[in-house]
């Protein structure tokens, strides 16, 4: 079957999500979707220190119900339709100090925000979606979900394994209907708030910033390339991930690390 595909305008007439999309790969992959013909939304707690016209924007906590159930009703009431849902938003907040610290509050806000705003954003969309008989679901992951750092990110590395198992099991239940879903995993990602702590543990450890990057690639198990990821590379498996050439694709996780994960 031969098909023509334009890669600068492959997105045109599709609206896109990406939740946390102001910072780090979310902005990145909000950009990537945009600049392929993508109208964009983006969702985050506070907005973008620099406003962008290309992307609407929508404040909301996507830890809560609440805030999730926000998010659907404004884009389906706006839009009127989602083709392409980036459920991106993650991190952990947790302190150092490995299953002992950690209590109920910790496991809990960490669970929320990994592996149930995902599941509540899927769930508000998909609907539409089937009706569509159309859509794209990415989740993004983590490849902590296979390699746990238990020191600082135990209920993060949980959380993300819960969201790789239902990502596969969710596409199963929607292919026959038109909907892909995928999972990207994603090791280390040099954001700006990377820099940040490079800055603070050169400063803590009176090494340098390049002596503190390597010093976390070490703690990783080393990354064979060499250095941690970019944004914008990402943001364009993401690209091509949500675009009709990948139309086959769905059910999969792909790992992007640099080779950090040392099994098959």
């Amino acid at each position: 079957m031969k098909q023509d595909f334009n890669f600068n305008n492959e997105l045109s007439g599709k609206t896109a999500l990406v939740t946390g999309g102001t910072k780090g790969a979310g902005k990145a992959i909000a950009e990537r979707l945009s600049n392929a013909g993508a109208k964009v939304i983006i969702t985050a707690r506070n907005p973008p220190e620099i406003s962008d016209d290309n992307h609407y924007f929508i404040s909301a906590d996507l830890s809560t119900a609440t805030g999730t159930e926000k998010v659907v009703e404004e884009v389906l009431a706006t839009f009127g339709r989602l083709d392409i849902l980036v459920n991106n938003l993650g991190g952990s907040e947790t302190k150092a100090g490995g299953f002992a610290v950690l209590n109920d509050e910790d496991w809990e806000l960490s669970i929320q925000t990994n592996l149930l705003a995902p599941v509540r954003l899927d769930r508000g969309f998909l609907p539409k979606m089937l009706e569509q008989k159309s859509g794209v679901i990415i989740h993004i992951a983590s490849i902590q979900g296979r390699l746990p750092l238990y020191e600082s990110t135990l209920p993060y590395a949980a959380a993300k394994a819960g969201l790789i198992n239902y990502s596969k099991s969710l596409s199963n239940e929607v292919a026959a209907k038109g909907v892909r879903v995928l999972t990207v995993s994603p090791g280390w990602i040099m954001t700006s708030a990377s820099e940040k702590m490079m800055e603070r543990i050169a400063e803590s450890s009176n090494i340098t910033k390049e002596q503190a990057t390597q010093s976390v690639m070490d703690a990783l198990g080393g990354i064979p390339f060499g250095r941690p990821a970019q944004p914008e590379e990402i943001a364009e498996l993401v690209g091509f991930l949500v675009s009709p050439r990948a139309g086959y694709l769905t059910g999969t996780e792909f790992v992007i690390d640099g080779g950090t994960i040392p099994t098959i």
